[in-house]
């Protein structure tokens, strides 16, 4: 007899619920999406129409009646509400995935994992830019040896977005994780800490560009990692000119890229990773290039796999290794942004 698939209940049908999380889930072999969790109307409608057999429940509190039929919870709600969600999963005694930011700051974190620990049931972070075809090839690039001894680690994620869309994520405080040192900045933390290893001082410029904006749109941070590597990082929601995704230098080589993953706007068209053969596969025009001034070469982008993240989940699940991302890792990362928060606030660098 066939193992029954995994039941995973998606708590929120926004952004990171429709376009993420629910499809990777449907695309994974041995999951289901079985229970969504939105109090949205039109969006209900559209978890049914695209997921038949799904059930809709209004809130999580109806959801935790369920539990008995549910075997992973993804917590991909405001960003306020991961840790308290996350509790409540952990409570139910259902193990968890929660959308990044972990939580709102370092304590909230650790009390998820306190507790997950104590009631022996697996919590994961979805960052999955650890799977982005350029975080893929400069992994590679690093392994074997290419770049040589990196020196400085240069990356972004840059909009061009003059006028505010509105919402939580503008207009929010620190109280609702808002603005993009907690969103995509907590991309590029994780990137860094993967790469590179332990920071020990930051320092960060954090700036509302934009009228009408309350939370930070163009951000700058700086990390010194133990090792000696320089992480230099920006965000920004105002770049009026992109630059390179990646600049790494080595003593070497460098590698530097241009354009972002493939696999969001692919999302947001409605495809899946199970129905495509060439999914995540960058065209020739983007790779990156690596090289000298006086020798340089295109570097193939390694297919981009967030699928990878789910299939991890769904082994881990079944007692067939580890999940894809230790908490502690987000955990850390948290601890970066505060200090990130510290430094622009005070002007200094932070240590750590």
């Amino acid at each position: 007899m066939a193992e029954q698939p995994l039941r995973v209940a998606i708590i929120g049908y926004g952004m990171g619920g429709e376009v993420f999380h629910a499809p990777l889930v449907a695309a994974t072999e041995g999951t289901e999406v079985s229970y969504v969790v939105t109090g949205n109307e039109q969006r209900a409608a559209a978890a049914q129409a695209r997921y038949p057999g799904v059930t809709v429940v209004a809130n999580p509190d109806e959801l935790w009646r369920h539990a008995d039929a549910i075997d992973l919870v993804v917590v991909t709600s405001p960003n306020r509400a991961h840790a308290p969600q996350a509790l409540a999963a952990i409570g139910a005694g259902l193990p968890v995935v929660v959308d990044k930011p972990f939580a709102v700051d370092v304590e909230q974190a650790q009390a998820v994992l306190d507790a997950a620990t104590s009631a022996g049931v697996a919590v994961s972070v979805f960052q999955n830019r650890r799977w982005d075809g350029d975080f893929l090839t400069l992994r590679k690039l690093l392994d074997d040896g290419t770049l040589g001894s990196v020196t400085r680690f240069e990356s972004r994620f840059e909009r061009w977005r003059p006028t505010p869309k509105g919402g939580w994520r503008e207009t929010g405080g620190a109280d609702e994780a808002a603005g993009l040192l907690y969103d995509l900045g907590a991309h590029l933390i994780d990137q860094a800490l993967q790469l590179f290893g332990p920071v020990t001082t930051v320092y960060c410029e954090a700036d509302r560009r934009r009228a009408g904006v309350s939370s930070d749109d163009d951000t700058f941070i700086a990390l010194t990692h133990a090792g000696g590597v320089r992480s230099h990082l920006w965000v920004s929601a105002v770049a009026s000119d992109l630059a390179p995704r990646m600049r790494v230098l080595g003593d070497r080589a460098s590698y530097v890229k241009f354009g972002l993953d493939v696999q969001e706007a692919a999302l947001r068209d409605g495809r899946r990773p199970d129905l495509e053969t060439d999914w995540g596969v960058e065209e020739k025009s983007q790779w990156g290039l690596v090289g000298t001034p006086d020798d340089v070469a295109p570097a193939p982008t390694e297919p981009g796999s967030y699928q990878q993240f789910y299939a991890t989940v769904a082994r881990a699940l079944r007692g067939e290794g580890a999940m894809p991302v230790d908490p502690r890792d987000s955990i850390e990362g948290l601890r970066i942004i505060a200090a990130a928060q510290r430094s622009h606030r005070e002007g200094i660098v932070v240590s750590l």
